[in-house]
Formats: structure tokens, sequence, C-alpha cells
């Protein structure tokens, strides 16, 4: 035992607790055959990422769940692992070459890719070092990376494997294309704001000049595009137009009026401008009729040399050319204001632009059926259950998944076209030759595949597949839980399920537990334009990182958001110093060197040991159901109230009678150890500093067995009489304060009994 300083300073304990654990290989795993399997995966963070309190919160989650169950007896993994990011990392990297005034060209892809692993080694670990400030007790000897050797591997084998059933594909579809990072994003990667703007309406002349026809828009700078309007077959006003054509405006171009259910005949003028190479709903109208497609605008966003007059402006000075123009013309009807949402891309806040491009996409339709019965059925379980509308709905209706991305880093998709007979090579090793005509003159596809594709396959590729008889794919997959914010069920939790399902016919994970994000004390959602981020690691610096993991945890619930206090932090640092004071109170009269409970116990003893009791039960009930915030309400109430404030008081008559001492002090220790132990997973480095201190068996809390009920503990009675006799001190203090009676002074009271 050693004695505990006056003060407890948290920045001078974690540290040292944390690099004791890891000397001692506290958070090592290995397949053991008499151990349950408990594993968790973590969602791997971006690499060019700096810890925010979302990160936090997730890592405090997944921590306690590891610890929960390791304490438990399972054989824990917690692996951990961080992301490429292909669009944020390169941006980043090509942000820094232009100071020095270079360019991605200017390297070639090589050399870019020297650079790009180069700011990865220098860079690339500092979220996982800020992640072990919290506490985090994953096995570190098994980090991964999306672009290591083995998840390159296992990129490779997914990849072939459905192009050649026939699920992956190249073909020119309708994209999100977004103008600043240079690349096509996922539909997963839209994020749509309102925004003002305006319906331009316009005219535009019947080819045999009998008549008009208005429409409006509010993307006039499209029009060049059009290659037909569309009206609804059923609306009388317009069904004898149907086949005829129309000038389009500008352009002097003949284009044809086509008639499309798609069109709703309550909206607008009923009548729409189908432009398919800018709209995906016009692309699906395109492709009913059989209409060309024109594309008017550049990768950059300017307009295409198609656009005569226009080529090469940029797509918003073309707009004001074009309503300017329409307007001397006499073609612009009028001006409405308006408000609509528009898809943005969810790294840069650029508006997206819907173009026809060539890309690789996965067949979505037959892979999305067995992962949405795996949910359906049980075998996968979303916590909170209301989440499961929200996952059918987006796999119900989902597109095919577009993967490819105009970038350098990350994973060149494995396809060589052969320069002379056109034929694709798709392989895992490169090919020396064509598989059809036997050329050697084979062209690799530039493009990298989309992030999400090698994330998706995170809880098997990490355990060693392709490899299936790895040991740690045998013994630890499916994985147990996966813990997530809601905001990326579609970018990664759809596709790890439906990606576990089609390639090792399993799901990916038991239970996915999904949280909400950390607002600010307003409930706004932290972000760089407001200013109003909390920086986690400030907050554990100040207040210890167990204070900052009580307060993400305390009063959470899954599914929902939480408004961060930094008062909240203070609070949970005043609880670190309740139990640090407490239990110095207690080793500061401590005389046994082992704890044994005596066999005589008081009213007051079977009060405490029978409310642990009850504690021990329903925080353990609490934990298996994923409850955790009211496990640690429960746990902080234990200890504050029953313990400090009643128990130890109860028992400091005894503590300085020699014949009582001994009994009231193991029962003292014996109830503090346990409550250690409970609260360990929610505050790690506090619970083994003063675990260490104390009489204890084993070598460390973090590998302490869990506490268990035990019915000889059920004290019911004493329970109630206890309880009696607290509200009748409550009741003596309460009418003390009532009569304004100080505290130094004694007072007679009258106890009269109705029995």
């Amino acid at each position: 035992m050693k004695e505990l300083p006056k003060i407890y300073e948290p920045q001078q304990v974690e540290g040292r607790i944390y690099q004791m654990w890891m000397d001692h290989d506290c958070f090592k795993a290995e397949p053991d055959p008499d151990k349950k399997p408990f594993s968790i995966v973590m969602p791997p963070p971006n690499v060019t990422g700096q810890l925010h309190m979302g990160h936090a919160m997730n890592g405090t989650w997944q921590d306690i769940l590891i610890r929960f169950r390791r304490m438990q007896g399972y054989e824990t993994l917690w692996l951990p692992g961080t992301d490429h990011a292909s669009i944020a990392t390169e941006a980043k990297i090509v942000n820094a070459m232009k100071e020095e005034g270079l360019t991605k060209e200017d390297l070639g892809r090589e050399g870019f890719l020297e650079r790009a692993w180069e700011w990865k080694r220098k860079y690339g670990g500092r979220i996982i070092e800020q992640l072990k400030k919290l506490g985090s007790s994953c096995d570190w000897e098994r980090e991964r990376f999306t672009l290591d050797e083995g998840c390159s591997q296992a990129v490779k084998e997914v990849f072939v494997n459905l192009y050649n059933k026939g699920l992956i594909y190249q073909g020119e579809r309708i994209i999100n294309w977004c103008p600043h990072c240079m690349t096509s994003i996922s539909d997963a990667e839209v994020e749509y704001e309102e925004q003002a703007g305006h319906f331009w309406h316009l005219r535009y002349p019947l080819s045999d000049g009998s008549g008009e026809v208005i429409l409006a828009t509010t993307r006039p700078e499209t029009m060049l595009g059009d290659t037909a309007i569309a009206v609804n077959p059923k609306d009388e006003r317009y069904q004898k137009l149907i086949g005829k054509t129309v000038i389009l405006p500008l352009v002097n171009r003949e284009i044809p009026i086509v008639g499309d259910d798609y069109v709703d005949m309550e909206f607008g003028t009923g009548v729409v401008k189908i432009t398919p190479a800018h709209d995906p709903n016009d692309y699906e109208v395109g492709r009913r009729h059989d209409l060309p497609i024109l594309k008017v605008m550049n990768d950059d966003a300017t307009m295409t040399a198609a656009c005569g007059k226009y080529a090469g402006m940029e797509r918003y000075e073309a707009r004001k050319a074009i309503v300017k123009d329409l307007e001397e013309q006499g073609y612009l009807l009028k001006v409405e204001d308006h408000t609509h949402n528009v898809g943005t891309c969810y790294r840069c806040g650029t508006t997206v632009e819907p173009m026809v491009s060539k890309q690789w996409f996965v067949k979505m339709e037959p892979l999305a059926k067995p992962a949405i019965d795996v949910v359906r059925n049980g075998q996968i379980k979303l916590i909170p259950e209301r989440m499961d509308k929200t996952y059918y709905n987006w796999m119900e209706n989902i597109k095919d998944w577009c993967i490819s991305r105009q970038l350098w880093w990350g994973h060149q998709i494995p396809a060589w076209t052969c320069d002379d007979c056109g034929h694709i090579n798709v392989s895992r090793q490169d090919p020396t030759q064509c598989e059809k005509c036997g050329s050697t003159h084979l062209t690799r596809e530039e493009d990298v595949l989309d992030t999400w594709f090698s994330s998706a396959l995170w809880p098997f590729s990490t355990l060693g597949w392709p490899d299936k008889d790895a040991k740690d794919l045998q013994y630890w997959y499916p994985t147990s839980v996966l813990v997530t914010g809601y905001d990326i069920i579609f970018f990664w939790v759809a596709r790890m399920i439906f990606s576990g399902m089609e390639q090792m016919k399993k799901e990916p994970f038991k239970t996915v537990l999904i949280h909400g994000l950390v607002r600010d004390d307003k409930g706004r959602k932290m972000s760089k334009s407001l200013g109003n981020g909390i920086d986690p690691l400030e907050m554990a610096d100040k207040f210890g990182a167990d204070a900052l993991r009580f307060n993400l945890i305390t009063g959470n619930s899954p599914g929902n958001d939480m408004r961060f206090f930094v008062e909240k932090c203070e609070a949970m640092r005043n609880f670190a110093n309740k139990i640090w004071n407490a239990s110095r109170y207690v080793m500061m009269n401590l005389t046994i060197e082992r704890v044994e409970l005596p066999e005589k116990l008081e009213l007051e003893d079977k009060w405490v040991l029978s409310k642990l009791n009850t504690l021990i039960r329903e925080v353990t009930d609490n934990m298996e159901a994923y409850e955790l915030g009211v496990a640690s309400a429960k746990i902080y109430d234990f200890i504050w109230d029953t313990y400090c404030d009643w128990y130890i008081e109860l028992t400091k008559g005894r503590m300085q009678n020699p014949d009582s001492a001994g009994s009231a002090q193991n029962v003292l220790c014996y109830v503090l150890l346990r409550v250690l132990e409970l609260l360990h997973p929610f505050m790690p480095f506090i619970t083994e500093e003063i675990w260490q201190a104390l009489p204890h068996e084993g070598d460390y809390l973090i590998r302490a067995q869990w506490p268990t009920y035990r019915q000889e503990f059920d004290f019911a009675a004493e329970e109630r009489a206890m309880e009696a006799v607290k509200d009748a001190i409550s009741a003596v203090r309460a009418r003390r304060a009532e009569m304004n009676v100080p505290p130094s002074r004694k007072a007679k009271i009258i106890i009269t009994s109705q029995t």
C-alpha cells in the first residue's frame, strides 16, 4: 500500500498509469479458446484528423465497453487504426505544395505519393497519440491503416470478386462532381443545405410558330445542355404538344417535347426543361426517351466549348450572362425568389454539380437485400431500435455506388485497358499481357477507389482476411459491437454490412451502438465556421481525462445528441476529488492489511452491502443493455450519497473504537474496492491509482474481476430499517434548519413511535 497525496492531480497520475498499463501488456489480446471473445474495431479516424469532441465521445463509449468485458473475463480486442481519407489528405498535401509553388503534375504520380507517405509518417500518428491521452485501452500493436499491405490486399480481392460477378462495372452515369475537390463523390457524401435562389421563368417558342411554352428553372446556365422539354402525358393542357419541338433560346437548337410521368403537373407550370448531362432526374428521363446527352460544364465548373460565347466562363458568371441575354432577347418573363435544398460536398462545402461522367460503379440491388434481411431478422441489432427505419429507407432506395475518385492518394483501381483491343483486364496482380489478345501494351486505370470502399472491409480486413484461416479472423469475427455516430450510418455502417455478408457470408458485427453528436451549450453543431468547437485535450488537461469521460457519458443515451457544458466537466472533477478524499480518509484510518468482511455485521453494514449488491446487479444489467449513461449515473449517486455522505459518517464513531474499528474498516474497504471496480470503465485513471493504494488481490484494477451479485448480501429487511433511521436523521436535520439551531448547539428531541 502507498499513501495518497493530499490533493488529486490528474496531470501527475494519468500519464504514469497509462504507461504502466502499456508496459505490462494490459491491452494485449490473444485468441484464447478457454475464453469468450469480445471485439470492437475502432471507426478509423482520418489520418489528417485532430481529436475533436465527437472522437472523444466515440472513443469513451468503446473504452467503457472494452474495460467492462475485460473485467468480466472475456478475451477482449479493441482494434485501432486510421483511414487514409483520400480527398482530405490529398487536399492537405496539394495545399502544402502550393506554398512551394508546386503542383501534383510537377512531381508526377510517384513523386506525389512519396510526399504523401512522408506526410503520413510525420503527422499520421497524431490522433492516435491523442486517443491514448483519454485512456483508450486498444491493442496498439495491432494498429491498422486502410492503405497498409493487408488492407490493400483485401481491397484488390473484393474488387476482383465483385467485378468477376458482374457487380462492379464501368460506365457513363450521372454522378455528383465537386468542382473544388475535382473528383466524383457518392450520394452519401452530398449534404443538402437550404440556399436562397431564384426561379427564372422562361419562354421556349414552338418551332412551328404556333405559340410558346413557359417553364421555370433554378439553374439557367444548364439550359445550354437542354435536349428536350417534358410534360406529363396526363396533363390535358399540354397533351397536344407532345411530339412537337421548341426552339432552345440563345442556342436556336430545335429540341422535342416529350411526355413523361416524372413531371409533376401541380408544380410550377407543369413543364420542365430536360438536361440529361446535368441532372439525375433528367438523366433518367433522357434514358427513357433516348435523348442526346450534351455536357456543357467542365470539371472545374467552367462552361465547355459547346457553349459558344459563354465557353470558359465560371458557372455563376455564365448564369449572370445568360440571364442578361435572355432578358434582352425577350425570353425572360419574370424572376421569383426561391429557397431550395442544394447539394454540397461534405468535405469542402462547395455546391456539387450533377454531371454525366465515365466512372466505376458497384451494382447495389443484389448486395442490399441480404444486408436488409440481416437487420430485419435480428442478426444485427441497431441501438436505438428507431434507427432501423432510417437504415431500411436508405437501403431499399439505394442507387448504384460510384466508387472511382479522380485522385492519386488511395487504392488505385486494379484495372488495365489493352491499348490494342480495348479489353479491360482486372487482376489481383499487375498483368504483363492482355488476357484477351495477348498484347503487352496495357494502360492502368488512373482513378483510385472511394475511401469508403476500403473502410467497408474494416471488420474483416483488419483481422487477416483474405486469409480465411487467420486465427484472429476465426476467433473474433463477427465482431461484437460497432460504436458509431448516426451521421455515418450510410457512409460506413451499411457498406460494412453488405460487404461482410457478400465476402464473409456473415454479419460483420452483432450490435451497432449509435450515439448522437456533441453540440455546444446552445445546442449548435460544433464547427470551425461558428468557432464553437471545444478541444477535448484542453478539457482533459484542465479537469482530467476521467472528468471529461464522465461528462461525455453521464446523462447520455444512444441515438441522442448531447450538449457539452464546461461547467459539467468541473462538476465531474469535483466528483473525482470526492472519491479521492473519501479514499484518503479510509486509508488514513486503515490498520488492516487484507480485506475480509466480518462475521458480525451492524445494521449500517448490511444496509450498505445490500445497496451495493443492488447497484452491482443494476449496473451490470444496464451495461449489458448498452445503457451506459444510466449505469454511470447510478454509480455516481451511490458513491456520493450512499457511501460518502452516509456510510462513512455512520461508521466514524466505530472507527474511533478499537473493538469495532476492524469491522468498520473491512466493510468500508470492501465497498470502496467494489465501487472502484464498477467505476473503472468510466474513470479508469483515478480508480486504478486508488485501487493500487488499497489492500487488494491481483496486480491491476484493469484486470480485476467485475463484481457480481451475491444472494447472501440481500438484506432487504435491514435495508428498510436503515432507511427509516436515515429518514429520521434527515427529518431532525431539516427541523433544526427550520428552527435555525446552529450545528454547534446540542438540542433535545423527543421521538414517539406509532405502532
